[in-house]
């Protein structure tokens, strides 16, 4: 039985210090886990320039700070193995703002709704021992994506459900690689939900969410 475990966590410091999920918490969860590997929110690619130089940081800080700061360092001090499954294509990425199209006036409307939407997610934060790591946190950001998917469903398609499915078969093929061990996701807490709901019914695998 292959063993696979979801983190989500934020990308911000500010915020994982504001709402009690910092790099020292996801340490103490990654080390109680203990994977054998961990399936991260990276480009291939990146992890490609990674291992060939230690200080490259990807486009627009991509890996996210909590590789450099934490998990990078951490698996090679444990010997952990990893697995980038992220899916991004940043030369067309902002060609698919979800709201490009719109006037400046309604762009305006729609990042203010994205705000609340925001807003309402950490609303779940106190329903759970774990932060940005819930039921009611995943089903307030569904809501969210459902929301952006009726504003531009194109954009959706490209920068959620591709991204997704992608990331889930990566996922798969890590754990088809990596029979009867113990995996580790670690992906951007919106991503929970699909992540999830992407392995929930595969046999063969003990899916652990949330880790607490």
């Amino acid at each position: 039985m292959t063993t696979v475990g979801i983190l989500g966590v934020v990308h911000d410091d500010q915020l994982r210090r504001k709402h009690n999920l910092t790099l020292d918490l996801i340490k103490e969860l990654i080390l109680d886990f203990s994977p054998d590997v961990i399936c991260g929110e990276v480009l291939p690619t990146s992890w490609e320039h990674y291992q060939r130089d230690r200080d490259y940081r990807g486009y627009w800080g991509e890996p996210p700070s909590e590789y450099w700061d934490l998990i990078f360092p951490l698996c090679e001090e444990k010997k952990y193995g990893f697995e980038p499954i992220d899916w991004v294509e940043l030369d067309v990425w902002m060609d698919f703002d979800p709201f490009n199209g719109f006037n400046k006036e309604i762009r305006g409307e729609y990042n203010a709704e994205l705000d609340r939407w925001f807003e309402k997610q950490l609303t779940a934060l106190d329903s759970s021992v774990l932060p940005f790591n819930s039921t009611e946190w995943d089903n307030i950001t569904k809501q969210k994506y459902l929301w952006l998917e009726k504003v531009n469903p194109q954009s959706h398609l490209f920068r959620y459900t591709c991204r997704h499915l992608i990331m889930i078969q990566r996922i798969k093929n890590a754990v088809k690689k990596h029979s009867g061990k113990r995996l580790l996701c670690i992906v951007g807490a919106d991503h929970n939900y699909a992540v999830y709901e992407g392995l929930v019914s595969e046999t063969g695998i003990q899916l652990i969410y949330p880790l607490r």
